[in-house]
């Protein structure tokens, strides 16, 4: 089945000025969403019109610093509109794995010794290792949300006995950047409100494909980066107040001790973040509703729908290439718009690279940082995925252009 005609795929195209690339004579097919997007026009304009408009750090008595400052704090509520946060809960860095570094030494000073945080074995790294080496320094026991190698989803059976009263913090991945399963976040969040634990949340994946609301989902901690959903180099930590107020984080003395401010090491990326707003308003513009929160919610239905019809008809057409091995979840559970597989008696990197060369399709190899994914899997050794992401500015002919170099290859 292919995707419903009735979506703009032209006008959004049109939007996004890197499409119209051409690589050995044919147009480039940008099927590496998931390790970054390309960028929206309006983001784009952003981050020029700040750079040739006059830039400045903050707290001078003069435009260029206060404009600078209303930007960075429209962005602000732009974001906490996005995940469905409050006021003051939203601080900048350079990219979600820095933020949950940083932030992890100043929530694991409130651990001690015989203490236990719960991961997962389908995370990126870098919602790991924030954490383990955190707990490292502190004694504090690690354990794992088992994978099941069968069904590529997570072993929720395993919660009841690996959450105790011991536990201080549960961290998850809303959606696998490499196989796409989306976990259920609600059910891990609940079993950390039981007990108490902080519940952080990486969304990096997740939120160029879907709506995340911090409130629905029992969310502390949010991790992003605005590079994944179309906008600059640039990233963002949603905590709850409570606990923020709470954080002691390690800082320039003196820096601002307020919140979100303590979180915002140095000086931000100033003409990157109002590329936010226009990102999120691009998502927005898809819906419909009286409030921005309606439009993004509705917007995402609309994406949602889209992309998956898209991913949807390219899985059946790769089901059906002989010596292709997908790596998904069953039919019925949900996924974003990422594709993994591998191909016989060629490695992952060839592929790409044939498929780059002789088709000017743009795909990616690795294991993507989901190392332990990789490994459990036993291919961790011989190149890991091939991996094809998709975006909303991906279309139909590009799809079957993918295809179609899969099956040359295949030949």
């Amino acid at each position: 089945m292919k995707p419903d005609s009735g979506y703009p795929i032209e006008q959004v195209r049109g939007r996004f000025p890197a499409l119209k690339r051409t690589h050995n004579g044919k147009r480039v097919v940008y099927f590496d969403g998931p390790g970054g997007t390309q960028f929206l026009d309006s983001s784009i304009q952003a981050m020029c019109g700040y750079m040739t408009g006059g830039g400045a750090n903050l707290h001078g008595n003069f435009p260029t610093s206060h404009e600078t400052e209303e930007l960075l704090e429209k962005a602000r509520a732009d974001i906490k509109t996005l995940f469905n946060a409050l006021d003051h809960e939203v601080a900048f860095g350079p990219n979600a794995t820095t933020m949950m570094f940083h932030t992890s030494r100043a929530i694991a000073n409130q651990w001690k010794e015989g203490d236990e945080i719960l991961l997962s074995e389908l995370e990126h790294h870098s919602n790991i290792d924030s954490w383990r080496t955190a707990a490292a320094d502190r004694n504090v026991t690690v354990k794992y949300i088992p994978l099941d190698t069968k069904t590529l989803t997570l072993d929720m059976s395993a919660l009841a006995k690996l959450v105790t009263s011991k536990t201080k913090l549960i961290a998850l991945g809303a959606a696998s950047n490499c196989v796409g399963t989306i976990s259920d976040v609600k059910a891990v969040s609940a079993y950390a409100k039981k007990v108490g634990a902080v519940f952080s949340l990486d969304a990096v994946h997740a939120i160029p494909h879907l709506y995340v609301d911090m409130e629905d989902l029992g969310v502390d901690m949010l991790f992003s980066s605005a590079y994944k959903f179309f906008a600059a180099h640039t990233g963002m930590a949603v905590i709850r107040k409570n606990l923020f107020e709470r954080l002691a984080v390690y800082k320039v003395a003196p820096a601002p001790d307020e919140i979100p401010y303590r979180l915002e090491i140095g000086t931000q990326n100033h003409e990157g973040i109002p590329s936010i707003s226009e990102a999120i308003r691009f998502i927005a513009e898809f819906g419909s509703g009286a409030s921005l929160k309606e439009q993004i919610m509705s917007g995402y239905h609309v994406i949602e729908e889209y992309e998956n019809s898209l991913a949807n008809y390219i899985r059946a057409g790769l089901k059906k290439i002989d010596g292709i091995t997908l790596y998904q979840a069953a039919d019925e559970v949900p996924k974003t718009p990422t594709i993994a597989f591998r191909a016989r008696c060629i490695s992952p990197q060839d592929f790409c690279i044939r498929m780059c060369e002789e088709h000017s399709v743009f795909i990616a190899e690795g294991h993507f940082y989901a190392f332990t994914l990789a490994k459990k899997l036993g291919i961790a050794d011989s190149g890991s995925f091939i991996r094809a992401g998709l975006a909303p500015y991906n279309s139909m002919e590009e799809a079957d252009r993918f295809l179609e170099g899969v099956r040359a290859i295949m030949a």
